[in-house]
Order: structure tokens, then sequence, then C-alpha cells
């Protein structure tokens, strides 16, 4: 399929992120599964090596063949190409400023932290130390997100009443450990934003195939 996008992401990753904005843009693209954060998967990571050496998802070609990495980048950059889907403020808008820094905020600030938390033994190796290291991520993690939550102040989604990327990648984000629960209680206006997006019902097929609920996901 020629003219198409490409795109390296993984169940339950940050890539469903860009999965999501691809759906709502409603742009083909072709999906390569390449689940990279856990011990074991080696072979899948490999997958991902052509487009990003730190074999990582997400990882997006452009139909004129070019890589973009980093979700943060990602999102940014289909916003702007596909400005007729409003997924962002434009370059004028007044929230254009908070866009890009809070993009740029969940990327460096908390999703940063997961290389890390997802095996501790990159950089601690004695193994009797990871769940405390473990448990001050996620502390950390929480604290940015009650930073974020006081610098918002959300209408129906984060930056007013339009959905836009960043309601995407938070929505994503805040899925991850330490889940749900913990987000809610720092963070709740943005925890009824992250519900509605949710609950979207143009995403209402996507998220059971890409990041599906389960008993007690929303726990901490």
């Amino acid at each position: 399929m020629a003219g198409h996008y490409i795109l390296y992401s993984a169940r339950g990753s940050g890539g469903v992120a860009v999965e999501a904005a691809l759906t709502l843009i409603g742009t083909p693209f072709e999906l390569i599964e390449a689940p990279t954060f856990d011990a074991g998967q080696r072979k899948d990571g490999d997958k991902v090596l052509a487009a990003n050496r730190l074999r990582q998802v997400p990882a997006l070609v452009t139909p004129d063949g070019r890589t973009l990495t980093e979700s943060a980048a990602i999102l940014i950059w289909l916003a702007e190409q596909h400005a007729e889907a409003g997924l962002a403020p434009g370059g004028g808008a007044p929230d254009r400023g908070a866009f890009l820094r809070w993009m740029t905020f969940v990327s460096s600030a908390i999703y940063a932290h997961y290389w890390l938390k997802d095996d501790p033994s990159r950089l601690v190796a004695d193994p009797a130390l990871h769940a405390d290291v473990d448990a001050k991520i996620q502390d950390r993690i929480s604290h940015c997100w009650a930073v974020m939550e006081a610098g918002l102040a959300p209408g129906r989604y984060l930056l007013g009443d339009r959905l836009c990327v960043l309601d995407l990648y938070v929505t994503v984000v805040s899925r991850f450990r330490p889940r749900r629960q913990r987000f809610y209680a720092v963070a709740p206006r943005m925890g009824e934003v992250v519900r509605r997006v949710d609950a979207d019902p143009r995403l209402a097929a996507f998220w059971p195939e890409r990041y599906p609920f389960f008993e007690g996901w929303d726990r901490l």
C-alpha cells in the first residue's frame, strides 16, 4: 500500500496515543506490532531497529519515507500535518504555548521515567533495591501529574472545549502504573477529562483492541 503511514507500536504502550490520533484523523496506516518494554522481547524490539536505534515504540514512517520518533513529537507533527482534524491549537492560537508546554512536560517529566521503571536493573544492579526504586518513581510521577493539574484550567478537555492530541497523550500515559486511581487522587479535574476521552464514541472500538481494560486496571 503506497503513500501510507507505517507505525511501530504495541498494545498498552505510549504508541497507542499515536494510533488513537491516526484513528481520529482517519488516515490509513500500517501497524507493526513491536512490544519492547518487557524482558524477553528482543525479537519484537528488533523489528523497530530500522526506524529507531533505541528499539523503542512508537516510531512513525511517513508516506514519503521519513522517520519520526518520540511520542510527543509524532503527535504534534501529525496534528500539524492534518490540521483539518482540529487536534491541536494552531500557531497563532492563544493556547498554543500551553499545548507545547504540556506535551513536552508529559514526555520529559512523566513518560521518561518508564525506561527505568520498566526495568530498574538498567541502572540499579541490586534487586533488593528495585521495589524502592519503583515506589520512588511512582511518587515522582504522581507529583508531576499534580503539578500539571495545578497548571491547567480544563474545560471539557485539558485546554478547553475541543479534544486535542494532548488529551489522547494524557489518557494513555495515565493508564500506566501507578494507574488511574492515584492519578484521579492527585489530578481530579484531569481525571474527568480522561474519562471523557475513554468514553469517546469515535474510539469505542479502538480502546478495547489497543489498550483493553482489565480487572483492577485503574487501581493502585
